[in-house]
């Protein structure tokens, strides 16, 4: 007799994530099918994670991300993303691609390497959701706000709208930069977010996009869906069906909304 032991004899998978955030792993395990494993390196650079070289021609890998990356080559793994909406945001046109390339070169061949920008993007499109209502974290200040709109509409897609989640009277006073300090990231609600975004999302919008990897929302992707009756998608959940995927991995996955099934 045998009890599960979360062997990724199916596929493992490479997540880098925010160096001081419980969210990602947790939520990515709680969806992951049978037989497929987990496996998270942490970064505490600044978005974004890479930046451009002179001539913005190839990009200079933060000492983590590069770090994470040698030890995933010697993994096995099946692919990796970069599990961190932000730098996809503020990177600039090509930042993905320019990531992607640069962390191949150090993976090696024949692993399926993303980000988080690109998995989302892939996601939409495979949901047919053109005009998303795009939810984001409380500690996303307004330039980040804006500039994850701008990451959408510079790639073809046209936001319905966009909510930043109120965190409610605790948190309220403090500057969105602050939120995590004081410790928001672990003491997060998915109530009161199903509650927002079934209230704010516009009747023009095909689907819902909440970003952030940090963001804890998976718990509610489903009983959205019943009631919005439109598609509702996550950064990690669209990170997770990405990496499957791209990993030749078919199957449902039941419970964390229609993207899994597809």
């Amino acid at each position: 007799m045998t009890t599960r032991d979360n062997w990724g004899w199916r596929a493992r998978i490479g997540v880098f994530i925010v160096g001081n955030e419980a969210v990602p792993e947790a939520e990515w395990w709680a969806m992951a099918p049978a037989g497929v494993s987990v496996h998270a390196a942490r970064v505490t650079a600044s978005a974004p994670w890479a930046r451009w070289r002179e001539k913005e021609e190839s990009v200079e890998l933060a000492e983590d991300l590069a770090r994470g990356a040698r030890q995933f080559a010697a993994m096995r793994l099946a692919a990796v993303t970069v599990g961190h909406s932000s730098s996809s945001f503020v990177g600039g046109k090509g930042w993905d691609e320019a990531v992607v390339a640069g962390l191949s070169g150090m993976l090696g061949p024949g692993l399926f390497v993303t980000t988080n920008g690109l998995d989302t993007q892939a996601a939409l499109r495979a949901s047919n959701i053109r005009r998303p209502f795009l939810v984001m974290p409380a500690w996303f200040n307004d330039k980040l706000v804006a500039s994850g709109l701008d990451y959408y509409r510079e790639r073809g897609f046209d936001p319905a709208g966009h909510l930043r989640y109120d965190p409610g009277r605790k948190w309220r006073d403090l500057p969105p930069g602050d939120l995590y300090g004081h410790g928001m990231g672990f003491e997060q609600e998915v109530e009161p977010l199903y509650s927002q975004i079934r209230a704010a999302c516009p009747a023009s919008a095909d689907g819902v996009l909440i970003a952030g990897t940090g963001f804890r929302c998976v718990a509610i992707l489903e009983a959205l869906e019943q009631d919005l009756k439109r598609p509702v998608l996550s950064a990690n959940q669209a990170s997770l069906w990405h990496c499957l995927r791209s990993a030749g991995m078919g199957g449902a996955v039941d419970g964390y909304g229609s993207l899994l099934k597809l």
